[in-house]
């Protein structure tokens, strides 16, 4: 094993020999289940001993039952559950010395020297100091006699991750928190519910939500339901904020809206620092333009309720993270804090993340608004722009005279309608005509093509579907139609959102401009599909809904299996021959297995399965959950793999099986779609304003560069625009997918959260990153 790079060591002998703690703090989060069971079940498969620490810090420094052994079997069923199994609560005793010394002894006694921490800055700060205190604590104990030299040396030294879990998103250095997102699942379930009744009755609705000191709930809601206007501390209103605040919500009355949306942050201030409360607000709307106005206090609601899919993801790959970052860390490596940064598992120093986080509280304290919205990083300040831009400016006096069309294309999903609203927003703050095209490529063909304003699609965020109309047709028959059509409604840009059909459409629009100069027009493809299956992008808009549903289904289906016993269910998602969803959903809602067509599987695999699942019959947990992706294989259909586990499973188990069909394209959009749709339609037309200035040559539009025609897509930390052209190298065109996808690498998670006896590369390290020097607002 000696060898200089870093050593494949094996993943199952990992942990022999040593011990892991897991205990939650500090507030609630939905989502913290999923990483408890995932850092149980990690720690258990790399041959570790794993203790659960009930009722958090508390727990440490009372010891006895609180401290107890962790099995395979006592984290089953703990996924679909929000807020935390083992208990989290606010300790007192452990701020002070002798409590932590109490802790110390506790875990000595019982050989624990890897701690898992799951909390906010509080919670992860007191696990750091406990850490450099650790050999004084030790010194203190052996001193009296309550442990031995030799246990002393035993425990010398004491590992700690932190994972954050705070529905505030408040912690520097991480994308998303732990519960963020189903915060705001629940955050858009009340705003959906309320904009009924407040246009039945012309009312003005104040919605307050939590966040003391971060406005990142409040900042995301109202992007996500187009709120009218929006409070939050780390940008306060400018002086004059009473009068513009009026002029807003009787403007957009006289449009012709019957209700105003206003989301204030628990904490939100004014430039002096003063509280803006509900009830100031309230008063003012009142008192000043008489409108029927109501609060609406969302309170704890935003903590609890089921974790969302994301949130579930997010816990088990942060768990899978922790443990690995535990068992490799040295007494030299700072403690750290493992976190999502785009869709990378990335891990940071604690103490630096928390520095910047304090950071952020100093700039508010001291009037430095800009650089706390800096320093909260990249996706909160983009959010704040994007929010800046859509709700608030009119439309400039002077026209472009640039005409950009809409086309969406390709099954309909859920967060289409919101990048549309947003493109059409954007393209009217520039100055362009925006032009809707109704029915895809068909409707560009026929000419069902109109002027769409600022005010026809209001409230169009929280719309499932699409509601502009899409088809599936392809460009490539119709093609004279359609450059006629771009000739005579003058189209000089067209963004088009859809899924695959999408992609081709745009690619086969590409190859025709050698024939049809009208198609020498800047082009931008959204990528909008349940599948997930588009080239130049990891996400896509609306497979968030799509999961979301398949896994609400499955934590149904699982519960019935708990009643019966001994019952394997097999459900059957979409995604042509992507296997994303049923990958995702597999790890979202605890599936034992998840057949798709990426990852071939045969007669010798299905066997595995099958006895895999007779031996977990034999334990208490007596359910099995398999997907199975529509595509995924000719010849094993839905019903032979059905058949097959029924024939074998005789007198075992029986089966159950359930096609889960068009419900995955439905339903209203998730936060993360309504808000990744909006980002990427606002972002999509301010790129074509910059394409069509480099393509105005003599008076006219001419786009025939390979880069004048893009997908717009998530890759990995950022969204980036790539040639059309070039992502034909990367597409599997028969089978509709991309050739490299990044979530394959997720799967053996799966299994090993579902017991498989396999293999996790462990050659692939995830280094420290630094987050100091990363930003620093003053541009040092």
């Amino acid at each position: 094993m000696s060898k200089d790079h870093h050593p494949a060591t094996d993943p199952t002998k990992m942990g022999l020999g040593r011990s892991i703690a897991v205990l939650t703090s500090g507030g609630d989060a939905q989502g913290m289940n999923a990483a408890v069971r995932a850092t149980v079940r990690v720690g258990l498969y790399t041959g570790a001993k794993v203790f659960f620490v009930h009722e958090g810090y508390q727990g440490l420094v009372d010891g006895g039952d609180n401290i107890c052994p962790a099995t395979w079997e006592s984290v089953s069923m703990m996924l679909q559950l929000g807020g935390t199994v083992i208990g989290s609560a606010r300790s007192k005793d452990f701020r002070t010395r002798e409590g932590r010394t109490k802790a110390a002894c506790n875990l000595v006694k019982l050989g624990i020297t890897n701690l898992c921490v799951i909390g906010g800055d509080g919670s992860l700060t007191g696990a750091n100091e406990f850490r450099t205190e650790w050999s004084g604590l030790l010194g203190d104990l052996v001193k009296a006699g309550k442990i031995t030299d030799t246990e002393a040396k035993k425990s010398s030294h004491l590992n700690i991750v932190g994972m954050v879990g705070s529905i505030d998103n408040d912690f520097c250095g991480t994308d998303m928190t732990i519960g963020t997102d189903s915060a705001l699942h629940r955050i858009i379930e009340v705003v959906d519910a309320i904009t009924t009744t407040a246009q039945s009755h012309q009312r003005t609705f104040i919605l307050e939500v939590m966040g003391r000191h971060c406005g990142y709930l409040a900042l995301v809601s109202a992007l996500s339901c187009g709120a009218d206007w929006v409070f939050i501390p780390e940008m306060p209103p400018d002086e004059d904020w009473e009068n513009h605040l009026c002029r807003r919500l009787a403007d957009q009355r006289s449009r012709g809206s019957r209700l105003n949306v206003i989301i204030v942050a628990e904490g939100a201030i004014s430039r002096d620092g003063k509280p803006i409360t509900s009830d100031q607000i309230k008063q003012l709307v009142t008192d000043r333009l008489g409108f029927d106005t109501r609060i609406t206090v969302l309170g704890h609601v935003q903590r609890g309720g089921t974790p969302s899919a994301f949130d579930r993801i997010l816990g088990s790959r942060m768990g899978v993270e922790a443990v690995m970052a535990l068992l490799e860390a040295t007494p030299q490596t700072p403690a750290c804090v493992v976190s999502l940064s785009g869709n990378q598992a990335i891990r940071l120093p604690l103490m630096e993340c928390v520095q910047v986080t304090k950071d952020v509280t100093t700039a508010m304290a001291e009037g430095r608004f800009e650089d706390a919205i800096k320093l909260r990083g990249k996706s909160f300040e983009n959010n704040w722009n994007t929010y800046k831009l859509l709700a608030h400016i009119n439309p400039p006096d002077v026209k472009s005279n640039i005409n950009v069309a809409i086309v969406n294309v390709g099954a309909p999903c859920a967060g289409m309608n919101a990048a549309v609203r947003s493109a059409v927003r954007m393209g009217l703050i520039q100055g362009h005509t925006m032009l809707a095209v109704q029915d895809g490529f068909d409707g560009l063909a026929h000419g069902q093509v109109e002027p769409i304003t600022w005010t026809s699609v209001t409230g169009w965020t929280g719309k499932g579907g699409s509601m502009l109309g899409t088809k599936r047709t392809l460009p490539g028959k119709i093609l004279e139609q359609i450059s006629e059509n771009i000739a005579k409604f003058n189209i000089h840009a067209l963004v088009i959102i859809g899924g695959f059909e999408a992609y081709v459409g745009g690619l086969e629009l590409v190859q025709a401009r050698e024939k049809y100069e009208e198609m020498c027009i800047p082009m931008v493809v959204i990528p909008a599909t349940v599948s997930n299956n588009v080239p130049g992008s990891d996400f896509s808009i609306g497979a968030d809904t799509a999961l979301n549903t398949i896994t609400a289904t499955c934590d149904r289906i699982k519960q019935s299996a708990a009643g019966t016993k001994r019952r394997v269910f097999i459900i059957e998602t979409m995604g042509g021959y992507c296997g994303y969803l049923a990958t995702m959903a597999g790890l979202a809602a605890g599936a034992d297995a998840a057949y798709i067509y990426e990852e071939k599987f045969g007669i010798r695999d299905l066997e595995v399965n099958v006895q895999h699942l007779v031996n977990k019959m034999k334990t208490t947990v007596k359910r099995g959950l398999i997907l199975r992706n529509e595509n995924s294989n000719a010849n094993y259909t839905t019903d032979f793999i059905f058949n097959l586990y029924s024939e074998e499973g005789k007198g075992i188990f029986d089966c159950r099986k359930n096609v889960l069909g068009h419900m995955q394209q439905g339903g209203t959009p998730t936060p993360f779609d309504r808000n990744f749709g909006t980002k990427m339609g606002a972002k999509s037309v301010l790129w074509l304003t910059e394409k069509l200035k480099e393509c105005y040559r003599h008076g006219r539009i001419f786009a025939n560069t390979p880069d004048s025609a893009c997908v717009l897509g998530m890759r990995k930390r950022a969204l980036t625009f790539q040639p059309l052209s070039e992502l034909k190298e990367d597409t599997d065109l028969e089978h509709r997918i991309p050739k490299t996808q990044w979530w394959l690498k997720i799967r053996p998670i799966m299994k090993i959260l579902a017991k498989y006896d396999i293999k996790l590369d462990t050659s692939e390290h995830t280094d420290m990153e630094h987050v100091i020097k990363k930003r620093s607002p003053h541009g040092k």
